[in-house]
């Protein structure tokens, strides 16, 4: 019964596929491209910390503020977390010396500019879906307009208004499913954004807290 069920869908999706036409085809592989971006992109903040609340950094930065600042060097060392790698450089670089401060806020900001960089990789592509996926979908709607125009224009006195309505809802298809593809696009783009947005605020809050504990 399931095999029945998975090949009259298959042959469902492969007639949707050919009435949508070329524009369908562009819209399938985006969609894939789309879904395997946002995987990719959900890992890649798992494993800089996204979602891990930052407690070890937090333990960290109430141990340096304390003055043990080995201890919270210690604590910090072979961590991925952004969190952890920016306050680990604001800490090493403030250990150079009594006059070293100038010099480390530069270098915490060069390294807060590497890992926002690489936090924001990949919703470019995003919002690049967003645009163009409508766009496809539109493009293939007005070109099914034509075709159904054309074909009604050649039955001349013939011409049966089903074959109009027909010829529209088949070019309507492909609007429909660029906006299936953009809609998830657009969600993703504005939750990363939101995410990497959270974590530049905590990275400055954590350099910062770096900083004024050697006053």
């Amino acid at each position: 019964m399931s095999a029945t069920l998975s090949t009259e869908r298959l042959a469902e999706l492969t007639e949707f596929i050919r009435l949508g036409g070329p524009s369908i085809w562009a819209l399938a592989l985006l969609s894939v491209l789309t879904l395997a971006l946002i995987l990719w992109k959900v890992w890649r903040l798992i494993v800089s910390g996204a979602w891990s609340g930052g407690s070890r950094t937090e333990r960290a930065l109430n141990l340096w503020q304390s003055g043990a600042e080995a201890e919270a060097i210690d604590l910090l060392t072979g961590r991925k977390g952004v969190r952890a790698k920016l306050v680990r450089t604001a800490m090493l670089s403030m250990k150079q010396g009594p006059d070293a401060e100038t010099d480390a806020r530069e270098e915490t900001e060069r390294v807060a500019r590497l890992l926002l960089s690489d936090l924001r990789s990949g919703l470019r592509p995003l919002e690049l879906v967003a645009t163009i996926a409508p766009l496809l979908g539109l493009l293939g709607t007005v070109l099914g307009m034509i075709s159904a125009f054309q074909a009604l224009q050649e039955a001349g006195s013939r011409a049966d208004p089903a074959m109009l309505a027909g010829g529209i809802w088949e070019a309507l298809l492909t609007t429909a499913a660029g906006m299936a593809v953009a809609i998830p696009a657009s969600v993703a783009l504005t939750w990363f954004e939101s995410v990497a947005d959270r974590l530049r605020l905590q990275l400055e809050d954590g350099a910062t807290r770096v900083f004024l504990a050697a006053h």
